[in-house]
């Protein structure tokens, strides 16, 4: 039978009764016992608890006609149940943890002033009767002097034909429209651009005062 190593006081812990602590004293000065377990005898014996293993290394080694009954030591005696050490968090886990506290801050801000704040107007293109025929207007405008110019040079190109001329106005007029079209493209994308960016910038971000 392998004997318990007495260096290693982990596992089952148990409350030392007045049996036990007679029996640690006497084993204290026992030679048949080694020095090192001889010494953790008279240590164990001012505990108030004592590992499993340490108290049946040191019964096991002394002896056997003067020891007491195993069940007889143990008798009375209660587990003692220890809290784990609590596990330690990585630091990326501490960053997401930060983060989350940081993003329930802002949110909880926005909660406390959002009968105060102001509501942020999102500025649609030709949201008003007047942008609408701005625009309407323009595009005329566009389309008319795009019809004027292919005209012209037609009429110059071939001779005055009237034919021609008429198929240069409408080609004009075409490609001014198609011209206004990636205008107001280019520009739409941009405005989406910017309210993006307006909406994910933060208006207010709560610090944490930490002591130094």
């Amino acid at each position: 039978m392998d004997q318990p190593d007495p260096k290693n006081g982990s596992g089952l812990i148990l409350s030392v009764t007045e049996p036990m602590r007679s029996f640690l004293a006497i084993a204290s000065g026992d030679l048949r016992l080694s020095e090192e377990l001889r010494g953790i005898a008279s240590d164990l014996s001012s505990k108030n608890t004592v590992s499993y293993k340490l108290l049946r290394a040191i019964w096991t080694g002394s002896d056997p006609l003067t020891r007491p009954g195993l069940l007889g030591l143990f008798s009375g005696s209660d587990f003692v149940f220890t809290s784990p050490k609590p596990r330690e968090k990585s630091e990326e886990l501490k960053m997401r943890l930060l983060k989350l506290k940081e993003i329930a801050e802002r949110k909880e801000y926005a909660e406390l002033v959002k009968d105060i704040t102001p509501k942020k107007q999102v500025e649609e293109p030709f949201s008003s009767y007047k942008d609408q025929l701005g625009f309407g207007l323009h595009v005329g405008l566009t389309m008319f002097t795009g019809y004027l110019v292919g005209y012209a040079s037609f009429r110059a190109l071939f001779n005055r034909n009237p034919a021609l001329s008429a198929a240069g106005g409408i080609l004009g007029l075409v490609l001014a429209m198609l011209v206004e079209t990636l205008l107001f493209i280019i520009k739409t994308s941009k405005d989406d651009q910017i309210q993006s960016s307006k909406s994910f910038t933060p208006s207010f971000t709560p610090t944490t005062k930490k002591n130094q």
